[in-house]
């Protein structure tokens, strides 16, 4: 049986995707020595791996992945560490492939936060306040505001580590399917 770089891959991702997911739930945080750690990693990985040729198509699908979460950042809707956690995932799974990790990314994530508003795990007062601005032109958007829970509360926050840690390990478990039904 021939190995191909997307098991050992998926093999290295495991601990690398869980661990990011588990500390994004109990810290609402990714930090740096796991994100752009990964990201180094990830790069060494591809070029000592394809050479240039991996190196540029693995950079191209970080800049497509991490592009997708600029507007939202800048917007302060996603954390830095998200967009860092993305980018890394688009230099894991390379292009185009980057381009069904953002869309299974977004499904786990809507997922996600679906399931913690029945649980009432997250409150969504903040995403009904914006869409309340943006289509009702009778509410009055100064006392909607003060009835707001805090921006750094913890029950406001989607821990989005977690759609991201299952888009880019389900990219990489359906490469590898797709590889061995070949």
């Amino acid at each position: 049986m021939h190995m191909t770089p997307t098991v050992y891959m998926l093999a290295a991702a495991t601990p690398w995707v869980i661990v990011l997911g588990k500390y994004d739930w109990k810290t609402r945080t990714l930090p740096n020595c796991l994100t752009l750690g990964g990201s180094a990693v990830i790069l060494v990985w591809q070029l000592g791996w394809g050479g240039a040729s991996y190196l540029l198509n693995a950079l191209l699908g970080g800049f497509v992945a991490g592009a997708l979460l600029l507007i939202p950042f800048f917007v302060r809707a996603a954390g830095a560490g998200d967009l860092k956690y993305l980018f890394a995932g688009g230099l894991l799974v390379g292009f185009p492939a980057v381009f069904p990790m953002l869309l299974l990314t977004s499904v786990f994530g809507l997922v996600l936060g679906i399931v913690m508003q029945i649980t009432g795990r997250v409150d969504a007062a903040r995403l009904k306040h914006f869409f309340r601005c943006l289509c009702d032109w009778r509410y009055d958007r100064a006392e909607g505001r003060k009835k707001l829970p805090d921006k750094e509360s913890e029950t406001v926050r989607i821990p989005f580590g977690i759609a991201i840690s299952a888009g880019i390990w389900t990219t990489l478990l359906l490469r590898l399917v797709g590889e061995y039904a070949r």
